[in-house]
């Protein structure tokens, strides 16, 4: 009788190791692979490059393969105990490092099963670490950018975005990843907000910065960066210059635009009612959401309603008509805004809004009540937080900071400690050196 053999991967970047590790499985009996789900894959690490379906292909077409299963965790044992193979293959890089645990349970579910765990050595020479900067390092395409938002929002639990306003700021999202248990946790994208784009060119944030001024320095961020970037499009001016600024982002492989429902002179909205806030008519605003569906080429790019009815002190059902009314006129996604610290605002729309619409996304920039983790939001039914202003704001008291040590000393030794050492500036930007 034929044995039969389990080997799960994740199968983004095919190289040398993983063929090596198929063909060692093969040999063992009939092979099925666990093909980590994007799911999976994106609760301990990144989005895969390439999908599941793709991915499959992939891997089916592989000599020696006989079945590919998917594997909807970062867990073997859910999969082994369902297939009980005689069987499970498996890298030796697991001994050590954060996936021990996994290994751990491993091998107590293949006991239990009565199998056995054969580990392969690990192919010198390759590393796919490596090979993931490189690609990196490449870039990628607007097509492929423009994709992954969505992609991402039906993989993860939260999506996690955070404010950039120039190349710099964007290698730091880009790059920046920081070890939690056995998962790696890193920004899943950028968010071009126009209040730090107008700060950062000493003008108030009035919509004084046109599209054109502001698509100069996206360009600087989209060459040196791969992750889908959220461009904040304030009120979107009127609907047949919206028509415009879609066609512009989406062809630029931005991944989506929010605009907000107000109208007249722009105004940040945690001002509240401290300023002259007036909110578009819900006809009018369903009119501006509209125009931009029908101006785009592709279905990846999303048009979220951004809505200022909590900020302008109106009640909640004041909120909830006007989400309905955006998602019937083609809104891809709703922002509910709020000024309030405790988020108990937000927290009672998201209920309400999920009641009649259980995917649609919902998108919040915590910014007064950032108090509460992702994890909370994420059971409030929120699937992207939007960290919408702080890599500027941390920037300012910190230059700040180092431009009045130099006045008080009459010199910049004593600010060292406060600033990047040249070597490692030079050597932050691929190809300075």
């Amino acid at each position: 009788m034929t044995k039969t053999v389990y080997l799960g991967m994740i199968a983004d970047i095919m190289h040398p190791g993983l063929i090596n590790i198929i063909n060692e499985g093969a040999k063992y009996g009939e092979l099925t692979i666990g093909l980590f789900t994007d799911k999976a894959i994106a609760s301990h690490k990144r989005l895969p490059y390439l999908t599941y379906e793709q991915r499959k292909k992939v891997v089916q077409s592989i000599k020696g393969v006989a079945h590919v299963v998917p594997q909807d965790e970062w867990n073997y044992a859910p999969n082994l105990r369902k297939i009980k193979p005689d069987f499970m293959i498996h890298g030796d890089d697991w001994q050590t490092g954060p996936d021990r645990e996994l290994r751990e349970e491993a091998i107590l579910t293949m006991k239990e099963l009565g199998g056995e765990i054969i580990e392969i050595p690990y192919t010198a020479g390759i590393n796919s670490s490596s090979l993931d900067k490189e690609i990196k390092s490449i870039g990628t395409t607007p097509d492929v950018r423009l994709k992954t938002l969505r992609r991402l929002i039906n993989a993860k639990p939260i999506v996690r975005i955070l404010e950039v306003h120039d190349g710099l700021s964007g290698l730091i999202c880009e790059n920046i990843e920081v070890t939690n248990g056995t998962s790696i946790d890193a920004f899943d994208g950028m968010w071009s907000s126009s209040l730090t784009d107008s700060t950062s060119k000493g003008k108030p944030d009035i919509e004084a910065v046109d599209l054109t001024t502001r698509m100069q320095d996206l360009t600087n961020i989209l060459e040196c960066t791969t992750k889908p970037i959220i461009y904040d499009g304030d009120t979107g001016g009127k609907p047949e210059h919206f028509a415009f600024t879609v066609r512009t982002l989406e062809r630029n492989g931005i991944s989506a635009i929010i605009i907000e429902d107000k109208v007249g002179l722009k105004k940040n909205s945690l001002f509240g009612t401290d300023a002259i806030q007036t909110q578009d008519t819900i006809e009018g605003f369903c009119h501006k959401i509209k125009t931009g569906k029908n101006a785009q080429i592709t279905s990846d790019f999303m048009i979220i309603a951004r809505i200022e009815s909590l900020i302008a002190g109106k009640p909640l059902e004041d909120a909830l008509e006007r989400a309905n009314a955006y998602v019937d006129a083609g809104a891809d996604g709703i922002m509910i805004h709020s000024k309030e610290k405790t988020g108990a605002d937000i927290k009672a729309f998201c209920q309400e809004f999920r009641k009649v619409h259980p995917f649609v996304p919902i998108i919040v920039v915590p910014t007064t009540y950032n108090y509460l983790r992702e994890e909370e939001l994420h059971e409030w039914g929120i699937n992207v937080v939007i960290y919408a202003n702080h890599m500027l704001r941390a920037a300012y008291p910190a230059m700040v900071k180092v431009a009045t040590s130099i006045l008080e000393n009459h010199r910049s030794y004593d600010a060292n400690d406060l600033c990047m050492p040249i070597k490692e500036i030079l050597e932050l930007i691929p190809g300075t050196k």
